[in-house]
Parts: C-alpha cells; structure tokens; sequence
C-alpha cells in the first residue's frame, strides 16, 4: 500500500503544480490522486476521509467539465473573481458546514481535534469547488488550508504529511501569484479591445 500513498502523493503534486499553470489537465492527476488515496484511508477504515475523497473525485469532473469548456471557448483557462457578496455567501456557508460537521464528528466519534478538522475539511470542499469554478479565491482558501494542516499533523506526529502540506503552501503561493498575473493580462486583453 506504501507504493500506492507515493503515487498519489506525486500525482497530488502534479494536479496542483498543474493548476497553478491553468492547465485543464489537473484533472486528471487529481482524479487518480484522490481515487488513488481514498482507496488507502479506507482500507484504514478512515470512512469520512474516504468519502471527501469520492466528493473530490466529482469536484474533479465538474471542474475538467468547466475548464474544458473555457479553455474551448477562450483558447485558454480564464480567471475569474467573486464579488463581495459572493464571497460574503461562501464564507458563511463553509464555516457554517464546518461547524456543523465538527459538533458531529465531536458528539459521535473519538476524533482528535475535531473543531480544527472540520474546518480543513469544509474549507478544502470550498477551495476545490471554486477551483472548478475558476475563482482566484481558491488559492487563499489552499493556502489557509496548508498553513492549518501543517501544525496539525506536527501535533499528530504525521511528519511527512506536513511536509507535504509545506510543499502544498509553495505550490499554493506560486498558483495564486500566477492566476494574478493572468488575470491581469486578461484585464489588460479586455482594455485594449
């Protein structure tokens, strides 16, 4: 099974390191990755973790879906940002969803730090659902996620997953400071026409 954790670990790395890049071909890397990894948490009878990665096995569909068609469209993968009533509306959502999901998890089962979980949990379906969407506020929401993830798994012993996670933050900073730029070259296109 160790075989397999490395292989979706790299396939993981390469969906983001692909994302950053706005190419539509994250996809695919992030369908295998997570199909890959749900496959290992639950033959560890981690069943909530099995069923995010399902949930990001779709996310993944829906957004190769929405990219492709852009990309079809516009000859590339447009950026877009939310307005601040969306954002508003999201926010409210993801942290209501999380909390929801933590008092759950606290009441029924023996999970660690479910408060702190949850809300990577909730905030990474949020993340992964703009991602589809095209939204530049995705990269935040990775970044927040790798900056909460990495003490997490220090605290849980889970060295390497928060290694990971680090690489996770670099690749996260680099896709953010990317789509800027490509937003505002496709700000620049719109101007001049």
């Amino acid at each position: 099974m160790a075989s397999i954790e490395w292989i979706a670990t790299v396939l993981g790395l390469a969906c983001v390191a692909l994302a950053a890049r706005r190419s539509v071909w994250t996809f695919p890397a992030g369908i295998a990755s997570v199909a890959l990894l749900g496959m290992v948490v639950f033959q560890a009878r981690l069943y909530s973790d099995a069923l995010l990665q399902a949930f990001f096995v779709a996310a993944n569909i829906y957004g190769w879906r929405n990219w492709s068609r852009s990309n079809a469209a516009t000859g590339t993968v447009r950026v877009t940002r939310m307005d601040a009533s969306e954002r508003l509306r999201w926010t409210a959502v993801t942290l209501a969803a999380s909390l929801g999901w933590a008092a759950f998890v606290h009441r029924f089962t023996d999970a660690s730090y479910p408060l702190w979980d949850a809300l990577i949990a909730g905030t990474s379906v949020a993340a992964q659902l703009l991602m589809a969407r095209r939204r530049i506020e995705h990269w935040w929401l990775w970044i927040a996620v790798d900056l909460a993830s990495v003490p997490l798994y220090l605290a849980k012993g889970l060295h390497l997953f928060a290694a990971l996670y680090l690489l996770y933050l670099a690749l996260s900073v680099w896709g953010l400071i990317d789509w800027r730029r490509a937003e505002r070259g496709s700000a620049r296109g719109v101007a001049t026409a």
